[in-house]
């Protein structure tokens, strides 16, 4: 068991494994009073030796790790590493970990159903059962446990057999290329970018006014930029349902805003209720030609609803037949809008998942292809 905690280690360490043809790789962050996740702790593992380090010791530089992320002739692989690559995005300046793998994603193309937890992964593949006791551990508190240390390397020991396991998997079955744009997306710069002018589209709206959705969008934004220089929790600004409120009422004055539930004259008089007011008026002046636009929703013409379900019986049925997770190939959003235009602009009619499910769908669609029970299973009967 290694826990580094000093330069000179580190290096020797990232040196040993710049040679080495992968390396595996998961984080212990806080982030429950921060905007930005705090590193704590990083595991690393390459084909024979495995380390924790230090990311909170006293002086300690980071960069040779740094180094063996951006390493182009190691792969990098992580499970579900989506928050660990924005960890590595804020700290390697725009930098990302490349090459990577993803074993959640291989498991979801080699049939172990949708977002396979890591500990299910490792029970199935090594037969390891792993102690979740420390999993919601303070990781910030020094020092730490070797309870906490056999928990967060086992993170990346198990790791390595199971990608093994997977690559083998995905050779023989000649999926290797399933995970291309999945990849890509995750190693794409532009996945982390906290932009605050896009932050109102995370917010839950039903509302199609563009003058409600301005002044969301000016407030959310406002929020972010907020929340990112105090590097707090965005709700410790302003919670969704607040901003969804003031888009609502479109406040203009200290008395108005006050009335926002949870709020209060206080709020509404200090510099946060300003910010808010100042947002609330950019909003407001905007042409109306500038105004955001509703999110694109497809229209879907009456009598689309069968179609609809046959389309969701029918790709369940083919990533059944071809071991995939259905959340891999399509959504049910894509379905309605395959069920509505043959040229839809989705993934699923394209690439490897137009040869497993689109070219179906739309063989489906245009009464070439036929659902039947055949005792408890969906057979395709091709007209």
């Amino acid at each position: 068991m290694t826990l580094i905690t000093d330069n000179r280690t580190l290096a020797d360490f990232c040196a040993r494994l710049s040679d080495a043809p992968y390396v595996t790789v998961d984080t212990e962050f806080l982030r429950d009073t921060t905007y930005w996740p705090r590193l704590c702790l990083v595991q690393v593992g390459g084909p024979e030796e495995v380390a924790a380090i230090d990311a909170l010791a006293d002086g300690l530089d980071l960069q040779p790790l740094f180094a063996l992320l951006r390493n182009p002739e190691v792969l990098k692989v992580f499970h579900s590493g989506r928050q660990d690559m924005e960890i590595f995005h804020n700290l390697m300046d725009g930098d990302l970990p490349h090459p990577i793998f993803d074993t959640q994603v291989a498991a979801m193309v080699c049939g172990f159903g949708e977002q396979v937890g890591y500990d299910t992964l490792a029970r199935k593949i090594t037969g390891a059962q792993i102690d979740k006791a420390s999993r919601f551990a303070d990781w910030s508190k020094r020092p730490l446990t070797d309870k906490q240390l056999d928990y967060a390397l086992s993170d990346v020991t198990h790791l390595r057999q199971i990608y093994d396991h997977l690559r083998g998997e995905l050779q023989r079955s000649g999926r290797a290329r399933w995970l291309d744009e999945e990849m890509a997306i995750l190693t794409d710069p532009a996945t982390y970018r906290q932009q605050p002018e896009d932050a109102w589209q995370r917010l839950k709206t039903r509302s199609s006014d563009r003058k409600y959705l301005a002044v969301l969008r000016e407030v959310a934004a406002w929020r972010e930029r907020e929340a990112q220089c105090r590097d707090v929790p965005r709700n410790r600004v302003l919670r969704d349902e607040q901003i969804q409120d003031i888009a609502a009422h479109a406040p203009r004055d200290q008395q108005t805003l006050a009335r926002t539930r949870g709020l209060g004259a206080d709020f509404a008089r200090g510099r946060l209720g300003e910010g808010v007011l100042t947002a609330v008026e950019t909003a407001l002046a905007l042409p109306k030609n500038e105004r955001p636009q509703p999110p694109d929703k497809p229209d879907l013409p009456s009598g689309m609803g069968p179609l609809i379900e046959l389309l969701k019986v029918l790709l369940k049925t083919k990533c059944e037949e071809h071991g995939v997770a259905q959340k891999l190939v399509a959504t049910t959003a894509e379905l309605e809008r395959i069920a509505a235009d043959d040229r839809a602009a989705v993934a699923a009619l394209g690439g490897w998942r137009k040869e497993v499910f689109g070219d179906a769908a739309l063989a489906l669609k245009h009464g070439k292809l036929a659902l039947a029970a055949e005792g408890r299973k969906v057979k395709l009967i091709e007209l």
